[in-house]
């Protein structure tokens, strides 16, 4: 393997202070919108009818909304959806509707019919329906998904590589999730199962980023026998970056193609991809190194088992 020399090393961890502390205030600030704004929860989450309905001309949304007050929804939530002649409504669980399919059916066409009444080029694109129950444990068992993902992740690191890259992988990928979903928050943006779904996706993404770092890492403490910790980090970092910006920017330009071309189904999908894809390759460069050199990674803690073995094969040759 070549090496680099120092003077063309960069020197990631000498902003490594500031990197932390830019995190922990990223990481406070979703914590506070999670506290005061809440996440904008997809019907996936929370139950309730979904009704799309496009029109032939621009929709009146304030006219809209009024129909819907005198047909007794006044708690229905009504936007455009991804242009100004396609409207999305939403609506509150039915109460008492076990039978939720047949009553979902029967709500969008009572509203279907008064907003034909209202304009004739009204056109019904899709309903959904999603019960109270099912939109709780959905959110439960999605918490419960990346908890676990996590716990495994821990475990994993911890005996692939040593006890301080693992939990420093772990704080990356937990800086990654929080940060990605607190945008969601400041941002307002819906957090459906599809977001979930991108967000396990970026779990993964900057797990096998960091892991490729962390590999490179340990194998500059075995081979490097000049250089303190950070200098061989440093390095190790230096020598994945082409690899890891390579990597970053393709996958960025078909998110960001999504994001433009693939229509509001998947924007939100598209959105904490990207946005992942860019935290996570800072946390792998930043978070993730920073944690396992301030917990004191040493070549001691990494050459034992090789000195170990060097020993036995002297004592073999010995006569």
């Amino acid at each position: 393997m070549q090496l680099l020399n120092l003077k063309d090393t960069i020197n990631f961890m000498s902003i490594r202070r500031f990197s932390m502390a830019l995190s922990i205030i990223l990481i406070l600030g979703a914590f506070a919108s999670f506290m005061t704004k809440g996440l904008n929860w997809g019907l996936d989450f929370t139950g309730g009818s979904l009704i799309e309905v496009s029109f032939d001309q621009s929709a009146d949304l304030q006219k809209i909304r009024s129909v819907m007050d005198e047909e007794g929804f006044r708690d229905a939530t009504v936007q455009n959806f991804g242009s100004s002649k396609d409207v999305l409504i939403r609506l509150a669980p039915i109460e008492n509707a076990d039978k939720t399919t047949a009553d979902s059916k029967m709500v969008g066409n009572r509203i279907m019919q008064s907003l034909t009444a209202m304009d004739d080029t009204a056109t019904m694109r899709r309903i959904e329906f999603v019960g109270p129950s099912v939109g709780g444990e959905l959110r439960e068992q999605g918490g419960l998904a990346m908890l676990t993902a996590l716990i495994c992740i821990l475990i994993y690191v911890a005996m692939r590589f040593e006890w301080r890259f693992a939990l420093g992988s772990v704080s990356a990928l937990a800086h990654d999730v929080i940060i990605t979903v607190g945008l969601f928050s400041v941002l307002g943006i819906e957090f459906d199962l599809t977001v979930l779904a991108a967000v396990l996706a970026v779990i993964g993404y900057s797990l096998n980023d960091t892991i490729v770092v962390s590999d490179r890492i340990r194998e500059n403490f075995i081979k490097l026998r000049q250089g303190d910790a950070e200098e061989i980090i440093n390095i190790s970092l230096t020598q994945t970056l082409s690899r890891t910006m390579i990597t970053s920017i393709t996958t960025a330009l078909v998110l960001f193609a999504l994001l433009l071309m693939g229509g509001e189904l998947i924007k939100g999908f598209a959105i904490a991809l990207l946005f992942g894809v860019v935290i996570g390759t800072y946390s792998s460069v930043y978070v993730a190194s920073s944690i396992a050199l301030g917990l004191g990674i040493s070549k001691e803690d990494l050459m034992p088992t090789v000195v170990e073995k060097e020993g036995a094969d002297q004592d073999a040759m010995m006569p």
